[in-house]
């Protein structure tokens, strides 16, 4: 497996190098846990990952990050929400700018439009052309929301 598949993972790999020069110990651990990740994403497929299956890797990571700063906040552990906070901090740094709403409108209309959809038994369609836009850059949970609410406008 050679490590040039992915500029992300590439640039990944280039922190971790930079957070052990700077002994920048609790951002090379978080970092380590995002290099660990996606090695074990690799093992599993057996294959070298590309750009967006790194993104759905960091996607997964956010999301288990703030699942569990809700968790940790609403049993009042503010010590463990702190250390999540942080490393979601760090990993966010990878992903990509957040889409605007009018933009994920825009895109949904557009993928509407090229599969066709009519009903809600499109949705399947739709979600598939939008997955590889929207990867990181919106709350897919949201997204899928939205194209409900269109497919039954």
């Amino acid at each position: 497996m050679s490590q040039a598949a992915s500029p992300l993972k590439t640039e990944i790999l280039d922190h971790i190098k930079a957070a052990m020069r700077a002994k920048e110990k609790d951002r090379l651990n978080t970092l380590r846990l995002v290099s660990a990740a996606i090695k074990q994403q690799e093992v599993d497929n057996r294959e070298d990952l590309d750009d967006a299956a790194v993104l759905a890797t960091l996607t997964k990571m956010c999301k288990q990050r703030r699942d569990s700063i809700e968790q940790f906040e609403a049993a009042g552990r503010d010590d463990l929400s702190a250390i999540e906070i942080a490393e979601l901090a760090i990993i966010a740094e990878f992903m990509p700018e957040a889409m605007s709403d009018n933009d994920i409108d825009a895109a949904i209309k557009a993928a509407i439009a090229e599969s066709g959809a009519s009903s809600m038994r499109d949705m399947g369609s739709v979600m598939n052309i939008l997955r590889p836009q929207l990867q990181g850059r919106a709350d897919m949970g949201a997204v899928s929301g939205r194209i409900k609410a269109a497919l039954n406008a």
